[in-house]
């Protein structure tokens, strides 16, 4: 794998690095560390000073709160201590041996984790076209099946007693380009409204939105082409339904393009992995740096 220069991650050179200092940090933990400053407390040869607790004296919020907050911290700081030295002596060697060795695995689980998605920032491509998602949907839309039922829908709640119901009837029922501007210009007097009826909306929202509208009633008033007046103690709800896809179908794309965008990066991302390992261990092999025994 070749990395332009500038800031660019090198595998070789950071790999070499992170080793380093995974080294340097298990070191560290054989040796106590020995007080610089005036330390705020002590346990053994473990100590705790002022930097350690800095972000607790900057989020106080008065002299009270911090003092209450620093003194919480260093007991249970204390406690910690102190339990870790009684845990040394009376856990067994087994026991010890086991969690040393999960610990290093974490620590170099954690280090490389965090390098793996430094160089996936810097090298993958996160722009997806819509020639793309539409390939990728016709290629896998079989394995994207709804799990509700989901409408293009139209609709408005007008006040009960609103006095040209008739011809916002008549008008979003035609949905001429004139009778939008019209709709428009009044839209201010509904108390809601939604006019984008090429979105596809789940039917737990639609039912949110529409009281009147239940699991009960919604196949009644919710089929394609259907126009629809429902009235509660809030108002009036006049709606036509468009296109209609029911549990199970395959998923409109329009409904899941977020969902498809996601999965065409996460495959890019694990492509790019995979190809780095590969690349990593050939160069290693390579430099004689790594080899596997009979």
């Amino acid at each position: 794998m070749h990395f332009a220069s500038g800031n660019r991650l090198y595998p070789g050179t950071i790999l070499g690095s992170l080793l380093l200092f995974l080294v340097l940090i298990s070191c560290e933990g054989l040796f106590k560390r020995a007080p610089e400053n005036d330390p705020l407390a002590r346990v053994g040869d473990a100590y705790l000073y002022r930097e350690d607790i800095q972000s607790l004296l900057n989020n106080a919020v008065n002299e009270q709160d911090s003092a209450s907050l620093v003194t919480n911290y260093i007991n249970n700081w204390a406690v910690k201590q102190l339990l870790y030295e009684k845990a040394q002596i009376n856990l067994t060697e087994e026991q010890i041996e086991e969690f040393e060795r999960l610990v290093s695995n974490y620590r170099v689980d954690l280090y490389t984790r965090a390098y793996k998605e430094a160089l996936v920032l810097r090298g993958e491509d996160t722009t997806v076209t819509d020639s793309q998602l539409r390939q990728f949907y016709e290629t896998e839309k079989e394995n994207f099946l709804l799990k509700e039922k989901v409408v293009q829908l139209r609709f408005v709640q007008l006040p009960k007693q609103f006095l040209n119901k008739d011809e916002v009837r008549q008008r979003l029922d035609r949905f001429s380009q004139e009778d939008q501007v019209f709709l428009d210009s009044i839209g201010v007097q509904f108390k809601k409204l939604n006019f984008n009826d090429s979105l596809w909306v789940p039917l737990t929202r639609i039912i949110q939105e529409i009281p009147p509208l239940n699991y009960e009633n919604e196949e009644r008033y919710l089929k394609k082409s259907q126009f629809f007046e429902l009235e509660d103690s809030l108002g009036v709800y006049l709606g036509k339904t468009g296109e209609v896809r029911t549990l199970n179908e395959i998923a409109p794309l329009g409904y899941i393009k977020p969902t498809l965008r996601q999965v065409l990066l996460n495959r890019r991302k694990l492509d790019f992995l995979r190809r780095l390992e590969t690349e990593l261990l050939d160069e290693a092999v390579k430099r004689n740096e790594f080899e596997i025994y009979e």
